[in-house]
């Protein structure tokens, strides 16, 4: 699979942002690119914004058996390294929610000389021990398709809802639960405390007060690296820069003006 299939370049607000070099969003486990659709237009002040759909993610590749190589967190890592040598303008500024924070800062620790800086939302090292088997029941239970929004927000909440029905295509799942499932039961088997320390990058860690992480870790994560500082964001769920986005971007815009003035 090409990694930049579904890239997709939203430009910069002006000659001078569009100088300042490539911001990459990554989106979570059950998200896609078009899911960041809210945060694009001010983000574009600070660089050339970019999204894209990680594998398995992309409604055509939904079929077949992928092997373990084809799942592991070090094969999007290589995809998103691909991208930032494709788009070929320098360190990017790598912006992450969730599953696509752990890729970010793995990313960062392996290819230094690619990114610039982090924004990691709602995402820790270890979640040694947890399975996914308390959650697929769950998905199991969802509609083959969601004829509306209006179906989404009523089952999910307004700021889930949203989120879910924008990744979705014509209302049906753009990948597969299992594929999801097993991506995420890496995360059950495995730390990535080595890769969160090698980063040398500035980062900005946001955690949400519900958050989905092990409790205490993302702090943890700023006290073992000095290039990183957190921020709890009170009253918020997972989906941080939809749940409270004039905090998230109140955050992530001071962050970005601090390390490109």
């Amino acid at each position: 699979m090409n990694a930049t299939a579904g890239l997709l370049d939203h430009g910069a607000a002006d000659q001078i942002a569009d100088d300042r070099g490539a911001i990459v969003l990554l989106h979570g486990l059950m998200g896609r690119g078009r899911t960041w659709c809210r945060q694009i237009p001010w983000l574009r002040r600070y660089g050339r914004v970019f999204t894209f759909d990680a594998a398995f993610h992309q409604g055509a590749d939904a079929v077949g058996e992928p092997t373990a190589a084809e799942l592991s967190t070090e094969r999007f890592v290589a995809d998103v390294a691909e991208i930032l040598t494709w788009i070929d303008r320098g360190p990017a500024v790598l912006i992450g929610h969730s599953m696509g924070g752990l890729h970010a800062w793995c990313t960062a620790a392996e290819y230094p000389e690619l990114v610039s800086a982090l924004v990691v939302e709602d995402m820790a090292p270890d979640f040694r021990g947890r399975t996914t088997g308390t959650w697929q029941p769950w998905f199991a239970q969802w509609p083959q398709r969601f004829t509306d929004l209006d179906q989404a927000v009523e089952y999910f909440g307004p700021v889930a809802g949203r989120y879910f029905y924008e990744a979705l295509d014509d209302g049906c799942l753009h990948g597969r639960i299992p594929v999801w499932a097993a991506l995420a039961e890496e995360w059950g088997s495995r730390d990535f405390w080595g890769q969160w320390e090698a980063v040398t990058a500035p980062s900005l860690l946001i955690e949400a007060e519900y958050t989905v992480t092990p409790p205490g870790q993302m702090e943890q994560m700023a006290r073992r690296n000095p290039a990183a500082e957190h921020l709890l964001v009170r009253g918020a769920g997972h989906l941080v820069h939809d749940d409270a986005p004039e905090i998230y971007r109140g955050a992530v815009e001071a962050f970005l003006s601090k390390i490109r003035p």
